[in-house]
């Protein structure tokens, strides 16, 4: 089978929207157990089946939340993807207040893309989350924008490509794990993995939204293509900027953002009240609709959001807005949108 035939193979229609795993995390703010658990709970009765975490939001918290829930259900009818590189170890002289100001974690993290630390770090997962089995796979921050590396990424992209990268192929091809790929919020690790090593398919976090996914679509897309590489779209919203959010993706600097990005989401905007469409369920419907985009994640933190995230999925937006859009230039003339609408 095809790298693009497994990833389609995989993701199939349910699996095609999913639940991001930042917020409960408490990346953002305090959200409770129970919150979360209501979350999850919504999430699930409004037919999402896709469920996407990792160790490194919350330390090890998000994780196990995710399997609070989902070890209750029937381990067959959910597709769930981890991560990782980031190995969690508890100390009581742990600096987690400094990563996650919100949580409450006894963990420090360490950055391991050996072979052997992809293992430990699936078998750790596995007892957060309470289950038996692990879907898809992804080395998780191997970035420039990642500033705790201890190592620049290079030299950390050098040790997964002999250790990490192989290793996961292994288990995939010995059925241990479905798929694999890389989970980054910049293209040029992705643009690497995909052509040196045997990736199925990446988290694209950050890259891909309406206000930014030119890079993505004239340079990234195109080697997918040629290497048979699908993409979970993640950070559709960047970080809720989109839906109003005083913040633009990720990182202690967040909160400084660009003219350019505020005057983009206003004009977007005022096109959206022009067409009564809701911008924020634009730029959902708009990250899921490139054809190498297989699933699109999306965080939520209160049952109220997981159940609108769900909803603007299903909302049939009109033709003519995303024409007012390119005639405009908000978005790129050659980018994929949407089909149905009048």
């Amino acid at each position: 089978m095809t790298k693009t035939g497994r990833a389609k193979q995989i993701f199939k229609p349910e699996f095609q929207f999913g639940l991001g795993g930042v917020p409960l995390g408490n990346e953002f703010e305090v959200v409770t157990d129970e919150d979360a658990m209501k979350t999850m709970e919504a999430s699930w009765n409004a037919g999402v089946r896709y469920f996407d975490v990792s160790p490194w939001y919350g330390l090890g918290l998000a994780e196990r939340r995710y399997g609070m829930f989902l070890h209750k259900q029937p381990r067959d009818s959910y597709l769930i993807s981890t991560k990782v590189g980031k190995l969690l170890k508890a100390s009581p002289h742990n600096n987690s207040k400094e990563l996650f100001p919100y949580g409450n974690s006894p963990n420090n993290v360490v950055f391991d893309y050996t072979a052997d630390g992809v293992r430990r770090s699936l078998e750790d997962s596995l007892q957060r989350l309470g289950i038996d089995h692990i879907d898809v796979v992804f080395v998780h921050d191997i970035s420039s924008d990642n500033a705790l590396l201890p190592r620049p990424w290079p030299e950390e992209f050098a040790v997964a490509l002999k250790g990490a990268f192989p290793a996961l192929s292994q288990m995939r091809d010995e059925g241990v794990i479905k798929a694999w790929g890389i989970g980054v919020n910049t293209p040029e690790p992705i643009l690497r993995v995909m052509q040196e090593s045997d990736a199925d398919v990446c988290l694209l976090a950050s890259q891909y939204s309406l206000i930014d996914h030119t890079n993505a679509l004239n340079n990234v897309f195109p080697v997918a293509r040629q290497r048979g590489v699908s993409f979970v779209v993640g950070s559709s919203l960047n970080a809720g900027f989109i839906s109003g959010s005083s913040r633009y993706n990720y990182g202690k600097n967040n909160w400084n953002i660009s003219q350019e990005h505020l005057a983009k989401r206003d004009r977007s905007r005022a096109v959206a009240n022009q067409f009564g469409v809701d911008l924020r369920t634009a730029a959902l419907q708009f990250s899921a609709a490139p054809d190498v985009a297989v699933s699109l994640i999306v965080g939520a933190h209160t049952e109220a959001q997981a159940l609108a995230n769900a909803s603007s999925m299903k909302v049939t937006i009109p033709q003519a807005f995303w024409a007012e859009l390119k005639r405009q230039n908000l978005i790129e003339q050659n980018a994929p949108v949407p089909e149905g609408g009048a």
